[in-house]
């Protein structure tokens, strides 16, 4: 059983242990007992307490109600280290339903921590509480947590650094000072009133006011000189920036003027270094790098502009600024960056691409060679028939119908009455189908803008089909873009699972010419995948956790219109190889 306050009873404790011992005597100070207390604690898992409620922040000239955790945006940064089991209590204060999703952890047999809503849990009712409880093995670097309800997760979200076990260091120089960079997107509008209101409408909802780092807009704003992310550094000194892409709907370009970066891992796995002086981020991915103050002491701005590979449509074209200042400068205006255009494909594909594996780093595994299941899906948008009743009623989206979204032509909905993962669980028919498809169902010219509005191919079907996999099964899966209503980068993030990056390019994929720039040897391994823009991608990953996993576009207006499907990964044989029983206080739909 949880215990209600694990401080309190450590504390109570290491007071215990000092007057059992020999220790105690009238001289035992409470330094004594706070430097038992601190041994003690070091002993047990990180336990956490999470609140998310109403809170109301000045931006852009006004104030607005937010979802925040703990009063704050971003959340809190949750410092762990590799092999800690996390307890985290999550106390649901809003009026709506709330889940958490621990972005990039792996849940090895803990997928009931997973956290998406009728994924792996009912949600997290109003004035209740759920306790996710998983252990990090196996990790390092940088990931983050979000809400996985709605599009709650614009500001209900933060950071999770996993550092190495004590006495293992990083496979880089030890950095002076580690500093989490979150970019974020801002409304001046309640989110879920946005995302309802395109969703009601058939519709593209409204786009994001402003962009902002570590919760901050930045002044380039109206309205927003003291909203200002800054950073102090020493001439000479080296710092780890641990970049999250938290933006519900960008891609974004980041960039420090005068100065490159190194990168050293992606989504908490180590990397080759690559120098830099532009990094790119899609919605769910990190990135680490090392950044030198190796310039003259004064200011610089930190900068993010969006990457928009979609042509033709409306977009939030606004910059976020943080200044880093150097220790002992004098006041200046600082130097700004030579920004990316928004629609820069070859800076972000040359980016992507240069990234490679780190197989002398600590959990380095090589991709499997051996291939049992081939999926080949194609992703991209469609149109979904209004539903709307009389002669002339239309919805909002092209050829007044309603957007949809889809992979191999099914659009992805999910069920109501119960979570996947129970139903899996407890052998419930009736929640999904497994005939999910290897393939699309037809075949034609993908990434031709000619066909983006065939009447044809553009009409799709709401569905709840899931691809079944056996325990330790590997997968290849190509990812193929489709030029279906607009051609377009789409970040895809899969759930309980690393995946290695065998290759990316452009155009339709051609297994005859592409297989041969499979890189088997260092390629780099992601959670969130930024399938090119008319293009295609091929990952591989090892099915080695029982349960269900979602995979899905990671701009979150393309996740309710239905791009995504869902693995079911089978038990194996052996008691360490089944999904354990839900806990007790698992949430009930």
């Amino acid at each position: 059983m949880a215990m209600a306050h694990p401080q309190v009873f450590l504390f109570a404790c290491a007071i215990a242990l000092l007057a059992s011992s020999s220790m105690f005597s009238a001289e035992v100070t409470l330094l004594s007992i706070l430097f038992m207390y601190i041994i003690l604690l070091s002993f047990f898992s990180p336990y956490i307490y999470i609140y998310v409620q109403n809170h109301t922040i000045s931006r852009l000239c006004g104030r607005q109600v937010i979802s925040a955790v703990n009063g704050s945006l971003p959340g809190p940064t949750l410092h762990v280290r590799e092999g800690d089991t996390l307890v985290v209590h999550v106390f649901n204060k809003l009026p709506y339903d709330l889940s958490i999703h621990w972005h990039g952890v792996f849940q090895l047999l803990s997928g009931w921590a997973d956290g998406p809503e009728f994924a792996t849990q009912c949600a997290i009712r109003p004035g209740n509480s759920y306790t996710y409880r998983f252990n990090l093995t196996g990790q390092e670097g940088t990931l983050w947590w979000h809400a996985h309800v709605s599009w709650l997760r614009a500001t209900v979200h933060g950071a999770l650094i996993i550092r190495p076990k004590r006495g293992r260091s990083y496979p880089f120089p030890k950095p002076y000072r580690e500093v989490p960079i979150l970019l974020g997107e801002w409304w001046n509008a309640n989110v879920v009133d946005v995302e309802n209101e395109g969703l009601t409408s058939g519709a593209a909802p409204n786009n994001s006011n402003a962009y902002t780092i570590n919760g901050q807009p930045g002044d380039l704003y109206p309205c927003s000189s003291n909203k200002t992310y800054k950073l102090i550094v020493k001439q000479g000194k080296t710092y780890l920036l641990r970049i999250i892409n938290a933006a519900l709907n960008n891609q974004l370009f980041f960039k420090i003027a005068n100065h490159n970066m190194k990168v050293v891992a992606v989504d908490a796995a180590y990397t080759n270094p690559y120098i830099t002086d532009v990094v790119v981020v899609a919605p769910g991915q990190t990135t680490d790098v090392l950044l030198t103050a190796n310039q003259a002491p004064a200011s610089y701005y930190m900068a993010a502009n969006p990457y928009v590979s979609v042509a033709g449509v409306p977009f939030d074209n606004t910059t976020t600024t943080g200044i880093i200042v150097y220790e002992g400068a004098k006041p200046s205006t600082p130097k700004m960056p030579i920004l990316q255009a928004f629609n820069d494909t070859p800076t972000a594909h040359k980016f992507f691409t240069n990234l490679t594996g780190l197989v002398t780093g600590p959990f380095w595994v090589p991709p499997p060679r051996q291939v049992d299941e081939h999926m080949f899906i194609t992703i991209g948008l469609g149109l979904i028939a209004c539903g709307k009743t009389g002669n002339n009623a239309t919805c909002g989206g092209p050829n007044g119908q309603r957007f949809g979204a889809s992979m191999n032509n099914a659009s992805f909905q999910l069920p109501t009455k119960m979570s996947m993962l129970e139903a899996f669980f407890n052998n419930v028919k009736g929640i999904y189908t497994t005939d999910f498809p290897n393939q699309p169902p037809l075949i034609f010219d993908y990434t031709n803008p000619n066909n983006s509005f065939n009447p044809s191919i553009i009409m799709t079907t709401k569905s709840t089909k899931v691809k079944k996999l056996k325990y330790n099964a590997t997968v290849e899966i190509v990812m193929q873009n489709t030029a279906l209503i607009g051609v377009e980068n789409h970040p895809i993030h899969l759930h309980g699972f690393n995946f290695h990056v065998l290759a990316q390019g452009f155009g339709n994929y051609n297994p005859t010419i592409d297989k041969n720039k499979f890189n088997l040897f260092n390629p780099q391994e992601r959670n969130t995948i930024a399938v090119p823009v008319g293009g295609w991608a091929v990952v591989r990953f090892r099915a080695n956790n029982p349960g269900v996993w979602l995979m899905h576009c990671h701009l979150d207006v393309h996740l309710p219109w239905g791009l995504a499907t869902a693995f079911v990964v089978e038990n194996g044989r052996t008691p360490s190889t089944k999904l354990p029983p839900p806990p007790q206080d698992l949430p009930k739909c």
